[in-house]
């Protein structure tokens, strides 16, 4: 019971956080352009295959295990590294393509959940859809797949385990997690260090990080984060 009302609870207020930023005129699929957000619907379209294989096996149990998996994932690292761009950080065509893709998202995984939240996911969708979620059709990976094309999922992890990285040195260092960083630096195999420059706007924005180095090695790594100096209050 507690796991599951604190599943609940973080619908309702994720949900409410995300639809904060407001609304995006036209086509959403259309506005998403950015390679994070390609990336995060590249993954949910996989999860809506494996949620829909559980489903049909009558494997209920692995149903909700990828779901809330990708969910967390979702709050934790996207919502946050996003979110400084849905705000209009980054200019009008970033901040669409970060509210587009919560919203598509957000449609996916309340249809996704219903089954096992049907109160909280009924709410939810009331707040931005008319009609029932329950009477809503089942997603399709395939929608997903159209909007995110050749987008890599990995791309969310790296540049997640990036941001976990910085914000692990300020926990260390007791400091606030929206302490600035003057500088941090990188290491890891090319295609990871890759994966996380596609995305390094919002990493950037996200730390709170004035300047980033990238360095080839074998296993992925955040190391010499320097913090900036904080000015002492009057």
């Amino acid at each position: 019971m507690k796991v599951g009302r604190r599943l609940a609870i973080k619908v309702l207020n994720a949900t409410k956080f995300a639809l904060s930023f407001g609304e995006v005129d036209g086509d959403l699929g259309a506005a998403v352009t950015q390679p994070l957000d390609q990336a995060m619907l590249a993954g949910l379209a996989d999860v809506v295959l494996k949620a829909t294989k559980g489903f049909d096996a009558y494997d209920h149990t692995r149903a909700l295990e990828v779901t809330e998996a990708f969910f967390w994932t979702f709050c934790d690292d996207y919502l946050e590294l996003v979110k400084e761009r849905a705000y209009g950080g980054q200019g009008d065509e970033a901040a669409a393509s970060a509210r587009a893709s919560l919203r598509i998202a957000l449609d996916v995984l309340l249809r996704l959940l219903a089954p096992f939240l049907p109160y909280a996911t009924e709410e939810v969708w009331s707040w931005w859809h008319e009609g029932s979620v329950h009477r809503a059709s089942w997603p399709a990976p395939d929608a997903l797949t159209d909007i995110a094309g050749q987008a890599d999922p990995a791309i969310l992890g790296a540049v997640g385990a990036a941001l976990a990285g910085v914000r692990k040195a300020k926990s260390q260092a007791k400091v606030g997690m929206r302490a600035d960083v003057q500088s941090a630096v990188l290491t890891g195999p090319p295609a990871t260090l890759e994966q996380i420059r596609l995305a390094s706007g919002d990493l950037i924005a996200a730390g709170r990080i004035a300047a980033l180095d990238y360095q080839p090695a074998e296993t992925f790594a955040v190391r010499d984060v320097l913090l900036a100096p904080v000015e002492p209050r009057a």
